[in-house]
């Protein structure tokens, strides 16, 4: 007999819990129901900035290769 009185008492907590959760999507859908308008999207092309400069890369790069101004030690004091 108490086995089937903790039965109806789970029963009654999830119905009600379900109703709860069922009664705040509704509640959410109610207060947020705006007209969902879409986005207009106009373009007339691309616009260049006024500080912006075009210009072409140069043939060659300026640096052959990357020289430290200092060398250090290898971590541990071994190496070149």
């Amino acid at each position: 007999m108490n086995a089937n009185k903790r039965t109806n008492v789970k029963m009654l907590a999830a119905v009600i819990g379900g109703s709860a959760v069922v009664a705040m999507g509704a509640l959410t859908m109610a207060m947020n129901h705006d007209e969902a308008t879409p986005a207009t999207v106009t373009s007339s092309g691309m616009n260049v900035g006024a500080t912006s400069t075009q210009e072409m890369p140069p043939a060659a790069p300026e640096t052959t290769i990357a020289v430290p101004a200092v060398k250090a030690q290898p971590f541990g004091g071994s190496g070149s």
